[in-house]
């Protein structure tokens, strides 16, 4: 049976079973809900400090909402699909722990403002974490190159031998490369710290919230100028995917360089039985899996990228 919405007082039916089960997207952002909790725990100590709702009230709803993760790290919170999705859940769980105050957590948000907040938080933590990766890819590049400054391989143009060079002069141009990522990201890091928490639907709230105070509790840099542009800007993601994707195209080029030199034709180099598979009617063949799968894998970031531009031109405000 499908649980009351919390937009459902004005309807009268409820939704078809299909429909429902077609709206649902807590199968995708359950990956958001520490995200969504931190959120709603600086929102909550917002309301607090501008009176909205009293001391006590709120520490009922951070208490409730830390119990929440707790039972979601041990594997003990587990909504399904009739949640419709991750803030409903949470909101539907709160009230169940703390009772009718836990209604109050919503007070003066959208979902708008609260999505907008979740995803930015989200997409901060992969940012660092992509750019400490990066920053390991380079000490291996690094390593590999030292090691190497006087190995010689041909140079090409054309995929023709032209002049040779060094390895270690080949694998740093790789490091230069991973060091315009690492640059690009830090750049699309701070215009993703940003926080559009009070910015409501699209035209903020009567309440008298304190915005610059929630983005603090949550370190952010700063609020957005416009309420609209606030719920309404994903330039953010835009550039993450944007630089994800040439990211691939540095690992792509550098995976298909891999299975070229790798092969019979070329022996440069040869990788080792615990990133390589064989065939099963060629027993004398060493497939290069590994560097295949990553060239593979590159397609689906350019394909997020090209759907999120053609999903973001014809939305108006």
């Amino acid at each position: 049976m499908t649980k009351q919405k919390t937009w459902s007082d004005r309807f009268e039916g409820s939704l078809h079973p299909a429909i429902v089960q077609f709206n649902a997207s807590i199968g995708f952002d359950i990956e958001l809900i520490e995200y969504d909790l931190t959120g709603s725990i600086a929102h909550a100590q917002m309301l607090a400090k501008t009176g909205i709702i009293s001391q006590s009230e709120a520490q009922q709803l951070v208490q409730g909402l830390e119990q929440i993760r707790q039972e979601y790290q041990e594997g003990q919170f587990n909504p399904g699909i009739d949640q419709e999705d991750v803030h409903f859940a949470v909101e539907r769980r709160l009230t169940e722990i703390v009772g009718d105050v836990g209604k109050k957590l919503h007070t003066a948000r959208s979902r708008n403002d609260q999505v907008g907040t979740d995803i930015r938080l989200y997409l901060r933590d992969q940012i660092t974490q992509i750019r400490c990766q990066l920053r390991e890819f380079q000490r291996i590049l690094l390593d590999h190159a030292q090691n190497n400054i006087e190995t010689l391989i041909p140079g090409y143009t054309h995929l023709q031998r032209a002049q040779p060079i060094s390895l270690a002069h080949h694998l740093l141009a790789y490091f230069q490369m991973a060091q315009r990522d690492w640059e690009r990201l830090g750049e699309i890091y701070a215009r993703t710290n940003i926080s559009p928490l009070g910015c409501g639907a699209l035209a903020g709230t009567t309440f008298p919230i304190d915005r610059h105070y929630s983005a603090e509790l949550l370190e952010f840099e700063g609020i957005y100028g416009n309420s609209l542009d606030g719920v309404s800007d994903r330039d953010f993601a835009i550039e993450f995917l944007n630089a994800a994707s040439l990211i691939m195209v540095h690992l792509s080029r550098l995976s298909e360089e891999m299975i070229l030199w790798s092969s019979q034709e070329f022996s440069f180099i040869s990788l080792t039985d615990s990133c390589a598979t064989g065939s099963s009617i060629m027993p004398q063949k060493k497939n290069p899996d590994v560097p295949e799968l990553v060239r593979g894998k590159a397609g689906r970031v350019f394909g997020h990228l090209q759907g999120m531009l053609v999903l973001m031109k014809g939305l108006p405000l």
